[in-house]
């Protein structure tokens, strides 16, 4: 686990109701990372991933260049910590 790391991401944009929990968990699923992504009241998504700096660099990169081809990224604000390995897979909160 020492090569592991976690990021907590907060992004804003048009991300909800354009599939992007599901296609956030769908990138992270195929990178082998765990973790969570949720919808938030004022519009925002939320996601933590813990995995690879390698895999965790390449999910940022798709979310930073706009997630799935309905959304709108405007801003993603990101939290570096260390893995807490607490997670099984990668799930969609409602």
């Amino acid at each position: 686990m020492a090569d592991m790391i976690r990021l907590t991401v907060r992004v804003e944009g048009r991300v909800q109701g354009v599939f992007f929990r599901a296609s956030t968990r769908e990138q992270a699923d195929t990178l082998g990372l765990s973790g969570w992504v949720r919808n938030e009241m004022d519009g925002a998504v939320s996601a933590v991933a813990e995995g690879s700096e390698a895999a965790l660099t390449t999910w940022l990169d798709w979310i930073e260049a706009g997630g799935p081809p309905a959304a709108r990224v405007d801003r993603v604000q990101v939290e570096r910590g260390d893995a807490t390995d607490e997670f099984t897979g990668f799930t969609v909160l409602r």
